[in-house]
């Protein structure tokens, strides 16, 4: 049997409960999986996981900035994390952690940083380079997707969601290109003679 321990409570890995299309948003209220909010907290997941095949590529290289790039991007899986739970929660009802202002100043901050740092682009770029830049680019795209879905619900409890998630957006493709900067990646320019 696969189990999860959490706060020293064991569960099993699989409930059955969603086998007819059906699941529970958080407060228990039952929805089909195809429901909005199903999809935008699943996207967060998601990028969420992208974000994860990213820090798995750096983890395995040795790099001036590599601490606070691996700090960070842990830090806003975490919050992410927590974005999905409250895309979860029905208008309504509360949860314990809430997407802040506070949240968004902090990767306003870390975007001014780390792009201070980087050459200024005079051209449009694709995703490219080293693999974990190509794959925090994948997580931008789903990022925005999910930001796409939240404006898509129309009632969220909290609308600092859909500002976080259009900030990470930005916060990701500078870290891509950060990322580029600090492993020798190459940025491929957008070509003109197509």
């Amino acid at each position: 049997m696969s189990t999860i321990g959490i706060g020293g409570i064991k569960m099993k890995i699989y409930t059955k409960s969603g086998d007819k299309g059906e699941t529970s948003l958080i407060y228990g209220d039952r929805v089909p999986k195809n429901d909005v909010r199903v999809d935008a907290y699943g996207t967060c997941d998601e990028a969420n996981s992208m974000i994860g095949l990213s820090l798995s590529y750096l983890q395995k290289e040795d790099f001036l900035a590599k601490e606070d790039t691996l700090e960070t991007l842990h830090r806003i899986q975490t919050i992410l994390f927590h974005v999905g739970a409250e895309l979860a929660t029905p208008k309504g009802k509360k949860v314990k952690w809430q997407v802040t202002s506070e949240h968004i100043d902090e990767l306003e901050a870390k975007i001014d940083e780390w792009d201070e740092s980087l050459p200024q682009l005079q051209q449009f770029i694709l995703p490219s380079g080293h693999e974990a830049s190509s794959t925090l680019h994948v997580a931008r795209t789903v990022v925005r997707r999910a930001e796409r879905l939240s404006v898509a619900i129309g009632d969220l409890e909290n609308e600092l969601v859909i500002s976080y998630l259009n900030r990470l957006s930005d916060f990701l493709f500078v870290a891509a290109r950060y990322v580029n900067a600090q492993l020798g990646g190459e940025e491929l320019p957008l070509k003109t003679d197509v």
